[in-house]
């Protein structure tokens, strides 16, 4: 986390949270989130606030003008400042994320040697971005009202529970909620059990599982035996999949205690039965994003529908980073996805369940080694090794992968947690009105709450996966 875990979970969200109840007017909640939310991101990024400013400035004022001049009449110019707008944000994140990618591919092609700058990436750039645009475009198209007070404006984009990792909320998703919520102790209640549910995820299950694929992955000794690689590969399906839903948690359930309502991001992606249907489950603010912002506009179902999902696919995995195997990565979904359109859905539906199950774990299992490897040779090499079966011996599970052996039996909590069945069960206790059952799940919940702060003492920094992008 940018903050040190046990700082943020003892000193900086009590403060935070016990502050902001006692606070009685709705404008001066959302000025304590909105300072609070900057002190949050300067705490690891001083430098890079001053980029976020700039966005939520572009995208208040420009809005501000795309009415203006919408009411005039002067569509034309409503439209320019809409362009500016997009230009700006879009300006920024091509600058800090894409620009050395660019000049690199550059300097290959046409054996050049151009300079490209060496700054970090702004944590959660990608995130924010897509947010502040996501309000320009809602204005521009008539789907919600300009926002005219700064404030608001600002602790919207600021908002430090989904600020670096999502999900992505829409302006449209909270603009009520922005000036007329409600705190209450239900909503503080769930949103504290939602919020230990995902730190769980991320403490107990996603770092033990990042120790088993980074241990191999990782290894010194040469490519490992294609058992090694296959437990790999499935330990980051299981790092990647509670690392990110378990900040979503997190993101929610914070949210809730502040009396807002944000759209889920999960759905158990880990039991569809096709790739179709795991993107349907899988970072959901991000597809639908993509979907009204870009599939849509591009024809969406009505025309050109293959050429729009691969240059969706191809800008959802640039989204993702600028690395040519995110690009790879992209394109694999795009093709699977036409594919299935294609001709597959009529094969798949005809095959049993678990066939179909089996087929889409083995194409995300796959997806995700992509993903994960940004290094061609190393990825060529791994994949072949998945192919080609090579043994491995006793003495490299015992001297080289020796580490990771412990973090083992997480694997089986992992697969148990990936499906609803936890959910189910809990959602049964909580819709009866007996106390025990209650206080019995109360108690599994503060287990789960001091079991991650067991692992959190004794653990290195580990950050979450999409800080990064």
């Amino acid at each position: 986390m940018v903050f040190s875990s046990l700082v943020f979970l003892f000193l900086f969200l009590p403060i935070v949270i016990g502050i902001y109840y006692l606070i009685p007017s709705r404008t001066y909640k959302n000025l304590w989130l909105f300072i609070t939310s900057l002190f949050f991101y300067a705490w690891g990024e001083p430098i890079y606030i001053s980029i976020m400013i700039v966005s939520i400035f572009n995208d208040f004022f420009c809005a501000q003008l795309v009415e203006k001049e919408r009411n005039k009449g002067n569509l034309g110019k409503a439209k320019f400042f809409f362009v500016l707008s997009i230009g700006i944000n879009l300006g920024l994140l091509f600058f800090f994320k894409y620009a050395g990618f660019v000049i690199e591919n550059v300097n290959a092609i046409f054996h050049l040697s151009l300079s490209a700058h060496t700054l970090p990436l702004p944590i959660g750039i990608s995130f924010y971005t897509f947010q502040t645009m996501s309000y320009s475009i809602d204005v521009y198209m008539g789907h919600v009202k300009v926002q005219k007070n700064f404030l608001t404006m600002a602790a919207y984009v600021t908002m430090f529970p989904q600020l670096i990792a999502g999900p992505i909320v829409r302006y449209i998703t909270v603009e009520e909620e922005l000036t007329h919520r409600t705190e209450s102790i239900e909503l503080a209640s769930y949103g504290l059990r939602r919020f230990i549910i995902g730190l769980g995820k991320k403490v107990i299950i996603a770092n033990q599982m990042g120790m088993i694929a980074d241990t191999i992955y990782n290894s010194a000794y040469g490519t490992p035996g294609t058992i090694m690689l296959w437990l790999a590969a499935v330990a980051y399906t299981f790092q990647i999949y509670f690392d990110f839903s378990g900040y979503s948690d997190m993101a929610i359930g914070l949210g809730r205690m502040f009396g807002f309502h944000f759209l889920e991001n999960f759905n158990y992606p880990y039991i569809s039965t096709s790739v179709t249907d795991f993107w349907r489950r899988w970072h959901i603010s991000l597809s639908t994003w993509f979907k009204d912002y870009v599939y849509i506009p591009l024809g969406g179902n009505r025309k050109w529908i293959y050429r729009n999902i691969l240059i969706v696919w191809m800008l959802t995995g640039l989204w993702h980073g600028a690395s040519w195997n995110y690009v790879f990565w992209g394109l694999y979904y795009g093709v699977l996805l036409i594919a299935e359109k294609l001709i597959m859905h009529k094969v798949l539906n005809k095959l049993p369940k678990v066939i179909r199950h089996i087929y889409t774990l083995l194409i995300v299992v796959v997806g995700w080694v992509i993903f994960r490897l940004e290094d061609a040779s190393q990825l060529f090499d791994v994949l072949k090794g998945m192919v080609r079966y090579s043994p491995t011996s006793r003495n490299d599970l015992l001297f080289i992968y020796q580490d990771m052996l412990y973090a083992l039996p997480f694997l089986i909590l992992a697969i148990f947690a990936s499906t609803p069945i936890a959910k189910q069960f809990m959602d049964k206790i909580e819709s009866k009105d007996k106390p025990i059952p209650k206080v019995l799940l109360d108690i599994c919940i503060l287990g789960i709450l001091l079991i991650s702060i067991v692992f959190l003492v004794g653990e290195k920094f580990n950050p979450f996966i999409y800080f990064r992008f």
